[in-house]
């Protein structure tokens, strides 16, 4: 077999104008673990959880065989780095639904509107390609500016839950938001 036929970039699963979505891989293990330690990404996901090398190769290969969940790497275009994942998890083929998740490694990389590109390219797939109709997510009341991304994507607010969240000494709530297949159609028509 040619080698010329093997392109050494990383495989664009899904690609938007400035970004695309890639597979994970036992080779990204390293790069992951230290994403998962960036303090304000933990802040704002809730994490407490320690982790491992071997913790995070596991939990790799499990998704890799979980046709459950989908998670990919977000990576920019024009430089192959990636700065953060996104995951549909808990897919619910009969009822055609899903939880949906996120997190930007870097401060240098919020604010530039890379999550609402990322989360269109995966709701794209998930109402596209797994027939979704429903995906949902989880958001601590003090991530506004997530808040405010979600929306843009077309995700409203369906509930509260109270208290959910204990970090740094005090109780947060988080919000429940979803997105139907038509709500996300029509916003990505309408802007």
């Amino acid at each position: 077999m040619s080698t010329s036929l093997w392109n050494p970039r990383p495989v664009r699963f899904l690609e938007g104008e400035r970004l695309y979505l890639r597979p994970i891989s036992q080779e990204d293990v390293d790069g992951y673990y230290h994403m998962l330690f960036n303090k304000e990404m933990r802040r704002l996901t809730g994490t407490r959880q320690i982790f491992t090398i071997e913790g995070i190769r596991r939990y790799i290969e499990d998704r890799s065989t979980d046709s459950s969940s989908v998670l990919l790497l977000i990576a920019l275009q024009d430089t192959d780095q990636v700065i953060g994942d996104i995951a549909l998890q808990d897919i619910d083929s009969v009822n055609r639904n899903a939880g949906m998740r996120i997190a930007i490694d870097s401060e240098q990389h919020l604010g530039k509107g890379y999550g609402p590109e990322a989360m269109k390219l995966l709701l794209e797939y998930g109402f596209g390609q797994l027939n979704l109709h429903r995906v949902e997510l989880q958001v601590f009341d003090f991530n506004e500016r997530a808040i405010k991304a979600y929306e843009k994507v077309g995700f409203v607010r369906e509930g509260v839950q109270r208290d959910v969240l204990y970090y740094n000494h005090r109780y947060h709530n988080a919000i429940l938001m979803s997105v139907l297949e038509h709500e996300f159609r029509e916003k990505q028509m309408h802007g």
